[in-house]
């Protein structure tokens, strides 16, 4: 199985932490020059140094935040020489469609499907001139069902789905494969916030929270950020080549559909 990505240079969007971070440490750990993207340049040296450069290869860092589509414009303008791209945002505050504001709703479309098409857009040609593009997209199991008090996310993360499945069909015969990456429960800070504000509604402790959402998941527990990473990874390798516009969920078996 060829999962090398040795003179192959990848953006990673998000990349400060959690799956963003762990899904960058893999990419290196294949052999890939990992550029990492994000809004905070101390925390951005900070994770760099955490990338694997035994292969020789190459990191650096971009700083830009996701909440301005000019400022994510105008870094990738100059900056598109990838073969791989992994966008990653965080997720939209949880509550109910029904109540989002429209501000909500257009922000998050604005943060996630809109900067994804900007980087795309800007990165694609090179890879059609390499002749080797791989663009994966960290999203949610909410593609394949909606997550109860998820409006906003779930409506968001169901758009770029979409998108990226058009995506793939426009590409594929440039040896473009567009994938999306949808983790279950992973230990991150994200999960953790989500477990102690459902423990203070509901008057519980947080362990307790986090053994019930545990005991949905057919594995009993929840994914290392790495476990994500390394889905990610190999989807970005050569031997992913011929999987292209697929949701692929990495959660221990929680999602209760095919």
């Amino acid at each position: 199985m060829n999962l090398d990505l040795t003179g192959k240079n990848a953006l990673v969007c998000g990349s400060t932490q959690g799956i963003g971070l762990a899904s960058a440490q893999e990419l290196a750990l294949l052999g890939a020059n990992v550029t990492l993207l994000a809004r905070n340049k101390v925390r951005l040296s900070n994770a760099v140094l955490t990338l694997d450069n035994s292969q020789s290869q190459k990191h650096s860092i971009l700083v830009a935040d996701f909440s301005s589509n000019d400022e994510v414009q105008q870094i990738v303008s100059t900056n598109n020489k990838f073969h791989i791209l992994i966008n990653n945002t965080g997720g939209p505050a949880g509550g109910k469609a029904v109540d989002a504001s429209i501000t909500e709703f257009t922000s998050a479309f604005s943060s996630h499907l809109i900067n994804n098409q900007l980087l795309a857009q800007a990165i694609t040609p090179f890879m059609i001139s390499e002749g080797y593009g791989r663009i994966i997209n960290i999203i949610s199991t909410s593609v394949k069902m909606p997550l109860n008090g998820l409006g906003v996310s779930n409506t968001i993360r169901g758009a770029v789905a979409s998108w990226a499945k058009t995506l793939a069909n426009e590409l594929g015969s440039f040896g473009i494969t567009v994938n999306n990456v949808l983790p279950g429960a992973t230990n991150t800070v994200r999960l953790s916030s989500i477990i102690e504000n459902k423990a203070n509604k509901l008057g519980k402790t947080i362990e307790e929270v986090g053994n019930a959402m545990k005991a949905e998941v057919p594995a009993n527990r929840f994914a290392d950020a790495n476990e994500v990473g390394a889905a990610v990874a190999f989807l970005a390798s050569p031997a992913a080549g011929y999987i292209n516009g697929i949701n692929v969920p990495v959660d221990g078996g929680r999602t209760g559909c095919l």
